[in-house]
């Protein structure tokens, strides 16, 4: 290889350069001090007087076929960063960029990228350095962990070396977890150097490496060869196929892009993709459609009987299948759809994916003809001349002036038209949106994707719940609170008593008349830490109407809604009456600690600089009426027991749509306690609607829905801002506020603290998350018996007072709901003391789940 310089910079600051050989024996030794410059073996080096050695140093070595070197050295409150780089030169070794190809895709691979982690040099960091010189790879050294991230953030380098030998400098897992982290690392390969083992030693474990995000290992070896080799098989290997991978991205773009609506299904037709564009033709959302299998979609009755069997047996065979298809939209409305159906070949020869294309069907003639289908032979089965089919591909890709002929010439050969279907205004506008954006520029199509935007109205990420067949208090947990019970006996009805009269409210008393020992404890209201039991027994179980005084008070709620005090005590007085209790957890207490839990949330600063008042207003009018004539069962017995409610609301989120609504009902029955009369029309409908929404988003069967919302819409993108932004803090700030203040995220953050504050029992202290897992189960408790009773479907078998495990019910319903939810929320909301909480509460039962305990608390020791 011949002799080159090595670079050695010193922790004062003094430059070391000697030539050296592979094998790193020294020949000559030459100290720069600091504040020179001087030429050295062809080393140009300059230092600057403001700073210990320079930011640059680059040299051509003479020695080494113009392979140019840059250190670099930075140095700011003792912390050391070197960085060193090789790059082949053009003059002496030309490295030309390699092509590879993703199907009909033609990319360019640049020159790879090698980043080396070592702490020091040795003779094991130069074998790899000349390897990368050898190959024609592009190399940078790093010494720190910090400047590691530094560097690939900077570059991007395909392949990553971590000295993972000398674990007393920096520990190699940290490092590749650093780097992990990151977003552009997600098609690096990582490469860790373990040392030599004795030969009567086992050979250790790879586990541990690729759990810290490891692609691979080698063996300490310090042959330049045996680097070379080892970098060689990596760049043929994982590093093709990674960049085969990021090319993919861009071919996703475009389907995202795509006008045209597309499904991507396995050979067994499970649905495995679908596009934005399939996502607004058909109303679903794809985290609805992935996963399942298209038998399990519902199916238009307006298709000839034998349609699907003649699709299965055409594609089935290989050949492409098109023609006019009826589908069911999540509405339940047909959409007539020009359909292409391609089998796509895969491994071993089969048929591993087909491929959807679909567009509304226009007829502009509403004529009424038959359809004729076609059948042709998929051209990836095929290399023979296409011309020699029935129809012309080129003649379906070609351009006309006129976008609604294009559209029936397009399909004019292979499918003749039904008959138009009747279809709802709505459906018909999309349609004509969707028709009108393939002849608009791009920016006109942009502006129509989000006018279709506004006019979706269905929700999203309805969850696909895997089945956990060794855990029966997660399964039944789930089961009770996650569907609506849809199983029906005849016979059983289901009326729970109303406890609302009026004739038994206590006086409304003022703030000012608060009993002494109740004003002290309203004192702490505003710390997470505020008992709301002792409240209750204070109140003699009326807690809400003192707490809601004082809450409603301190965020100017009567000032807002232009209504007395008077009317706001008789108000809460009202909603208080209206809870049971009788109901061992969903009472008046539960509402009370849900508008602390919301006031709370409220006062967080990044909430509060995210919502305006009348957000606040309507959160905690939501959180006081949000359970209000809770009979103290779940929407599951209510509909399995037929009730009037569940007739009523359709077996839809029956309970929060009854809160909802007799909340209103019993607010505008009496102008006495009438909060809202005062308020003008326009600003009641928008608070109305603000206070419903967050009611509703309390109802379970959704909770995946509005948290992956959330997550997606504001975690992440915040998330994203922190990491990439390069720019001022202030920019920063600004970015996050622009997400945060957006109407549609706003709404999510309202729904967020709802849920947040309605189930927060388990991020309490200990001693108030205990006596709320002792309510609900108790709740639970009795509406088993009472199903066994009335020989109802048994929602939660294991919510058997006998049997059930109190310990392993709470760690579900923690596992399966809380965490994740919180940990999104405390992203948001910054909430250190409440995740402390939630996982101390979690040790707790873990600890009774492992003395088998059942019980909320330990026994006494004997």
């Amino acid at each position: 290889m011949g002799c080159a310089p090595s670079i050695h910079v010193s922790q004062s600051g003094v430059i070391y350069c000697r030539d050296s050989d592979e094998s790193n024996s020294p020949h000559q030794t030459t100290t720069i001090s600091q504040g020179t410059a001087a030429t050295l073996h062809g080393l140009f080096i300059k230092t600057d007087a403001a700073e210990t050695i320079p930011s640059v140093i680059t040299y051509q070595s003479r020695h080494s076929r113009n392979n140019s070197y840059r250190d670099r050295k930075e140095n700011s409150g003792g912390h050391i960063r070197i960085e060193a780089e090789t790059q082949t030169s053009h003059t002496s070794v030309k490295v030309s960029s390699t092509e590879e190809c993703v199907g009909p895709m033609r990319l360019t691979q640049e020159p790879i990228q090698v980043l080396l982690v070592f702490a020091k040099e040795d003779s094991q960091s130069d074998a790899f350095w000349w390897a990368c010189d050898r190959a024609g790879f592009r190399c940078n050294i790093t010494r720190t962990p910090e400047s590691a991230v530094e560097c690939f953030l900077d570059k991007h380098h395909e392949i990553i070396v971590i000295d993972g030998r000398h674990s007393r400098q920096f520990e190699p897992e940290v490092v590749c977890r650093m780097i992990r982290a990151t977003k552009p690392s997600e098609n690096t390969v990582i490469l860790a150097v373990v040392p030599q083992k004795a030969p009567d030693q086992d050979e250790p474990s790879v586990l541990p490496l690729l759990c810290a995000g490891f692609s691979r290992r080698f063996v300490e070896n310090s042959s330049v060869s045996a680097c070379y080799n080892e970098l060689i098989q990596i760049e043929h290997g994982e590093v093709r196929c990674q960049f085969k991978l990021r090319a993919c991205n861009s071919v996703f773009t475009a389907l995202e892009h795509c006008q045209e609506a597309v499904e991507i299904t396995s050979e067994d037709h499970i649905i495995q993709y679908v596009n934005p564009a399939f996502e607004r033709m058909m109303g679903y959302h794809k985290g609805e459609l992935i996963g399942k299998e298209l038998t399990e979609l519902p199916k238009s009755d307006k298709n000839r009987a034998d349609l699907l069997d003649t699709i299965n047996t055409c594609i089935k065979k290989g050949k492409e299948w098109q023609g006019i298809y009826y589908a069911r939209k999540k509405t339940g409305d047909s959409i007539q759809q020009n359909v292409k159906i391609t089998p796509v070949i895969g491994q071993g020869g089969k048929i591993r994916h087909f491929v959807s294309i679909k567009r509304p069907h226009i007829d502009n003639n509403n004529q009424v003809i038959n359809v004729l289908y076609v059948c042709t032979e998929c051209h990836s089965l095929r290399h023979r001349d296409r011309r020699k089919d029935s129809m012309d591909a080129r003649s379906l890709s070609s351009r006309g002036s006129d976008a609604s002929s294009l559209q029936n010439r397009r399909y004019s050969s292979v499918a003749r038209i039904h008959s138009m279907t009747i279809e709802a205004p709505i459906t018909k506008v999309i349609n004509i949106i969707n028709a009108a954006q393939e002849s608009s520029p791009v920016t006109v199509a942009e502006a129509l994707d989000r006018v279709l935007e506004i006019l979706r109205t269905t929700e999203l990420y309805s969850p696909q719940l895997a089945s956990k067949e060794d855990d029966p208090h997660t399964n039944d947990l789930v089961g009770g609170l996650m569907n609506d019970g849809l199983r029906r006996l005849s016979g059983n009805e289901y009326v729970f008593s109303k406890n609302m009269s009026q004739s038994q409210l206590a006086i409304p008393v003022t703030l000012s008349d608060v009993p002494q020992a109740i004003a002290e404890m309203l004192n702490d209201e505003e710390c997470w830490e505020f008992n709301i039991l002792e409240l209750e027994a204070a109140t003699h179980k009326r807690p809400l109407t003192y707490l809601g005084l004082k809450i409603f008070t301190s965020f100017g709620v009567c000032e807002f809604l232009n209504c007395s005090e008077a009317s706001l005590r008789s108000w809460l007085q009202l909603m208080e009456t209206s809870y049971h209790s009788s109901n061992s957890y969903h009472n008046s207490t539960h509402a009370a600690d849900v508008l602390h839990a919301t006031a709370y949330f409220l006062r967080k600063e990044r909430v509060k600089s995210s919502l305006d008042q009348l957000d606040e207003v309507a959160a905690l009018i939501a959180a006081t009426v949000h359970d209000v004539d809770h009979p103290g069962r779940t929407n599951s017995f209510l509909c399995n027991a037929g009730s009037e409610l569940a007739i009523l609301y359709n077996d839809t989120a029956v309970l929060e749509s009854h809160h909802a609504a007799l909340a209103f009902q019993l607010t505008v029955r009496d102008s006495k306690s009438n909060i809202f009369k005062n308020i003008d029309r326009n600003q009641f409908r928008t608070l109305r609607q603000a206070i419903i929404d967050m009611v509703l988003a309390t109802e379970m069967t959704r909770h995946f829905e509005h948290v992956n919302k959330f997550v997606n819409s504001i975690n992440k993108p915040m998330a994203a801002i922190e990491e990439t932004s390069t720019s001022s803090i202030n920019s920063d700030c600004d970015g996050q506020a622009n997400i945060r203040n957006s109407p549609e995220n706003r709404l999510l953050i309202k729904r967020m603290l709802i849920k947040c504050a309605d189930v927060a029992n388990p991020c309490r202290p200990l001693e108030l998350c205990i006596e709320w897992a002792g309510r609900i189960s108790e709740e639970y408790f009795a509406q088993t018996d009472e199903e066994k009773r009335q020989g109802l479907p048994v929602v939660m078998p294991v919510f058997d007072r006998n049997t059930c495990s109190v310990p392993k019910s709470q760690i579900s319903f923690i596992d399966y709901f809380i965490t994740d939810m919180f940990d999104a929320w405390d992203a948001f909301a910054s909430l250190p003391g409440l995740m402390e909480h939630l996982s101390e509460n979690y040790k707790y039962w873990k600890s009774l789940d492992e003395m088998k305990c059942k019980s909320l608390r330990p026994p006494p020791p004997s």
